[in-house]
């Protein structure tokens, strides 16, 4: 359970000098956790704090845990979803209107003879599901001989909400110092010695390389990056009330690859395909620029019943980072008091609880480490 552990409180000779590369989700939420642990925390961003540019800035994150096969996957996200409603009232507190977690369902689709396998991994993981038919949700497509498994207690981030209250309430810790427009020129993953782009020198007893795609230019992070088109819509005036109590939507769409975030809290519907989303080197590859091309692709996906009810508000790109081997949201620890993250994107914002538990972990065994010592280890 996530306490308060303001100075004083904790042992002195158990605190530790953290440094976090990258105010991004992990970052910050990281940083509140090891500030929580009484360690001092010095969090670093190439922009401002947080950083309208990072991977993590966005109107909303689904929170999902049911993978129905890994039950191991399962339970552990079902873990990051106490997580989030421990933060939320944290940071928010209980006054209304403040929260960042609206928990109005994620609905998954799957084929009607695998809807009952589903039901019993969400079971055996402490997940509360409903199994549902297509017309009980009109305004979503799903493919033929489809049905829907809806994660009662999941919901939705309002993701930009989560970067601001972390980052006000690190900002007003004594324990926690935000250096925002401070770039990292490198790190020495030996020694935990961080080198900024003026010359100035930060260290750390542990250091956490938090930087999404930019992760892999200071440390060794073999990772591959995708690049992802959302289209935003606006929906009619007569469906907004509908719209702010549906659940997130995932494997829709005619072909099951499409997924969607709705409307409510601020912000407006969001659909996208994985038919949309392609591999780039880098977050500026000029190769990939028509994105009216792509936007046109999603919607054609028919992902809504009555797509040409809506108007579009936007079209934006997003880039995710995955490990290269795996291709999951790796924690790998690359020195003795050096780990990096190589995710962002949806399953790094979500699963971002769980690295700052991790790290939390590593500072209580820094004279004694876990149980790996070099190499590639996952969260």
């Amino acid at each position: 359970m996530i306490t308060d552990t303001r100075p004083g409180t904790a042992r002195r000779a158990s605190r530790r000098r953290v440094v976090v590369v990258g105010a991004g989700v992990t970052g910050l939420i990281t940083a509140v956790r090891c500030v929580l642990a009484g360690h001092r925390v010095t969090v670093l961003d190439r922009g401002a704090i947080p950083h309208p540019g990072s991977s993590s800035f966005d109107q909303h994150r689904a929170i999902r845990a049911l993978d129905p096969a890994d039950p191991e996957r399962t339970r552990r996200a079902a873990l990051a979803h106490h997580r989030w409603l421990e933060l939320e009232t944290l940071l928010c507190g209980s006054r209304p209107g403040t929260g960042f977690y609206r928990r109005v369902g994620v609905l998954t689709g799957w084929p009607g003879d695998e809807v009952t396998a589903a039901a019993a991994v969400a079971a055996h993981a402490g997940l509360s599901v409903k199994l549902v038919e297509p017309d009980e949700f009109p305004h979503i497509r799903f493919p033929v001989g489809f049905r829907g498994v809806l994660e009662l207690d999941a919901g939705v981030l309002l993701a930009d909400r989560v970067l601001w209250t972390a980052a006000r309430w690190l900002a007003g810790h004594p324990e926690a110092r935000l250096r925002p427009w401070c770039p990292v020129s490198s790190v020495d993953t030996e020694t935990g010695r961080v080198v900024l782009a003026d010359g100035t020198v930060e260290r750390g007893d542990l250091v956490l390389i938090a930087g999404g795609p930019w992760s892999r230019a200071l440390v060794d992070l073999p990772t591959v990056l995708h690049r992802q088109t959302m289209v935003y819509l606006r929906s009619p005036d007569e469906l907004t009330r509908w719209w702010d109590t549906a659940p997130s939507a995932g494997r829709i769409g005619a072909d099951g690859r499409a997924w969607l975030l709705p409307s409510g809290g601020g912000t407006v519907l969001k659909i996208s395909t994985d038919a949309a989303c392609r591999e780039v080197s880098t977050v500026d590859d000029r190769a990939d620029e028509d994105e009216l091309r792509w936007s046109e692709r999603i919607m054609a996906a028919d992902i809504l019943t009555d797509m040409d009810r809506y108007t579009v508000a936007a079209v934006k790109r997003c880039h995710y980072a995955v490990d290269a081997h795996t291709g999951t949201a790796h924690l790998v620890r690359v020195g003795p008091a050096v780990w990096a993250r190589a995710a962002s994107g949806g399953d790094g914002f979500r699963t971002a609880p769980l690295v700052a538990d991790r790290i939390v972990d590593a500072l209580r065994h820094t004279q004694s480490p876990l149980r790996i010592s070099t190499g590639r280890n996952t969260t």
